[in-house]
């Protein structure tokens, strides 16, 4: 699955996107866990959001492996 990355969650992910295999249909909840563990940094972020097909997505949401997957940290302007 394909894990497109925003703002500072670049800089943690080193890259723009990055590939994460899962056996099966994912819950967003279990997502964060998984890129929790393998980037700690995200822990730091207060209130990061997991975008699926383009809609933000709670925590019991289901991610299959074709869906658009992308994590958006807060945004402050001005």
């Amino acid at each position: 699955m394909e894990i497109l990355a925003f703002g500072i969650v670049k800089d943690i992910f080193l890259a723009t996107s990055i590939d994460l295999i899962v056996d099966e249909d994912i819950t967003v909840g279990a997502l964060k866990q998984k890129l929790e563990g393998r980037y700690p940094q995200l822990r730091g972020i207060s209130s990061y959001m997991v975008a699926v097909n383009d809609e933000y997505a709670s925590d019991d949401s289901i991610i299959k492996d074709s869906d658009e997957v992308a994590i958006i940290p807060p945004v402050s302007g001005g």
